[in-house]
């Protein structure tokens, strides 16, 4: 008799880190951006800067090229450093493609 063995390929991973957590407000708090300048990047993310500024006053919303853009670039530790050094309170990170 023939036996067959069947793997499921979906699987799980496990996690070992989670993401940061959130913030009570936006309130007053700095925000940056980190883009991979994928799919229409330059028109979503300015909106999305206008949208936060005009829905929470006394955000401060940096400009979109503050750090590094890029796919070659977002990943770099030079990036993380840059983010870190700015006193940020908090990054958008985007945009998926």
């Amino acid at each position: 008799m023939t036996r067959i063995e069947f793997y499921d390929p979906s699987g799980a991973l496990e996690v070992t880190q989670t993401h940061a957590p959130r913030l009570e407000s936006l309130a007053g708090k700095r925000i940056g951006f980190v883009s991979n300048e994928q799919w229409q990047a330059f028109r979503t993310l300015p909106l999305l800067k206008k949208l936060f500024e005009a829905d929470f006053p006394g955000i401060e919303m940096l400009p979109i090229d503050a750090f590094p853009q890029g796919n070659g670039l977002i990943g770099e530790e030079d990036t993380a450093r840059k983010v870190k050094a700015s006193g940020v309170d908090a990054v958008i990170i985007g945009n998926a493609a």
